[in-house]
Order: C-alpha cells, then structure tokens, then sequence
C-alpha cells in the first residue's frame, strides 16, 4: 500500500484557449485603429480628389496586415507593392483569356499567390485584387496607376504613423 498522496494525473487535452497573441495594451490598440483607419481616409481623401475610387477592399486588408503586423515579410513594402502589381497582371490576363466570373476570379487568385511566391513577394490581399479586376473589370488605364499609387500611399502613411508611437515596431523592417 502506497502512502503517496498525490494527486492523479488528469489526461491532457488539446488548447483550446490560450494559443491567441496577448490582448494588445490599450495605447496600442487605440493607435493601431487609428493608424489603420487614417491610412483608408487618407485614401478616400485622394479618391474624393481626383473622382476615382482609390479605396478598394484588398487594400484595405493590406492595410490591416501591414500595420498590425508590420515586421513580418508580407507586410513589407516589396510584397504590398510588387505583389498588388502582379495581381493586376494575373487578373488582366484571366479576364482575357477566361472572361469575367467566379471560376476565372478563382483562377486569377491562384495565379497570383503562384507568382508572388515566385517573386518572393508574398501579400495574401494581393490575391483579392486578382479577383477584384475579374469580377469588376476596371478600365486598366485607370485601374493600375491608382493601384500602384494607392500602395504606395499606403506604405508612405505607415511609415510615418509607425514612428508617431514610441513603443510602437518600425515599419518597414527593409524597404527592398
């Protein structure tokens, strides 16, 4: 007879809980949707500006990941710009060879992430833009410079937002 008083082992069980990031700080989160949502205005306010729709929803994901996110490599100004670039050119070329609709749209995603994996580039909203032209089929004269200029923005306005917080991680961690 055993005089061990311990306790019986209890069998483990998966997490549930307790997997997910540490609630941000409350300075942090107030700056970061501040951030975020300056980032989208500033781009309404050019849209508003020129007459053209500048704010479409990949970038506003893009927008999200590069400053919640803004050290890792899909947030980094060479995989936001490259790859929305790459996506107008998979998504262009879907919709002539393929024409307009969901199994096209769906092509022209898959081909993006091939070719922003190829380029090192990788930015999962980019792949919304594919889908975007599919489904939409923006004029690309129009649609590409407000693009490339609305990422651009995009990365500039994080950049000075993420030096406006000291605690807060320096975007980019390289440029190139």
């Amino acid at each position: 007879m055993s005089t061990d008083t311990a306790a019986p082992e209890t069998p483990t069980r998966p997490r549930i809980a307790g997997r997910a990031p540490a609630r941000p700080a409350p300075a942090a989160a107030v700056h970061s949707v501040s951030a975020v949502t300056l980032v989208l205005l500033g781009l309404v306010a050019i849209g508003t500006a020129i007459h053209e729709p500048v704010l479409i929803p990949p970038l506003a994901a893009s927008a999200a990941l590069v400053h919640s996110v803004p050290t890792l490599p899909f947030s980094q100004p060479r995989s936001v710009v490259v790859s929305h670039l790459l996506a107008a050119a998979a998504g262009y070329a879907t919709l002539a060879v393929a024409g307009a609709g969901s199994a096209a749209a769906a092509v022209a995603a898959g081909v993006t992430l091939a070719l922003t994996t190829l380029a090192r580039t990788p930015h999962a909203p980019a792949c919304a833009t594919a889908v975007v032209i599919v489904l939409q089929s923006p004029s690309p004269a129009r649609f590409v410079p407000l693009l490339f200029g609305a990422s651009i923005v995009l990365v500039l306005m994080e950049f000075v937002l993420s030096r406006i917080r000291r605690a807060a991680p320096r975007y980019p961690s390289y440029w190139w």
